[in-house]
């Protein structure tokens, strides 16, 4: 089975990202997280959700679902764990459009 564009991960290993981090988290957008094993990870944010103690938190899940982790396999990831929302990728080739 060939896959479609909107399957193909929007990012590669070695892109350089612009991050804000101020601007608000919203469902849809690519986020650079710290992952519970305090791994730093770039990840699509779903939807807000709840941790297990009821602190805010995000589904965050990977572009590829067949490779790497993400809330599937860690859970919900704490909003204060959330440290940025990824604007637009620089290199190798700058695309500001939504990734």
């Amino acid at each position: 089975m060939v896959r479609g564009d909107s399957m193909r991960p929007g990012l590669r290993p070695g892109d350089r990202l612009l991050v804000s981090y101020r601007r608000p988290v919203r469902a849809g957008r690519v986020v650079v997280a710290v992952l519970p094993d305090r791994t730093l990870a770039v990840k699509r944010a779903v939807e807000p959700r709840r941790t297990s103690t009821g602190a805010a938190a995000w589904w965050l899940l990977s572009d590829d679902p067949a490779v790497g982790v993400d809330s599937r396999h860690r859970g919900p990831v704490p909003e204060r764990d959330v440290r940025g929302v990824v604007i637009a990728r620089l290199w190798p080739r700058p695309r500001l459009r939504r990734l």
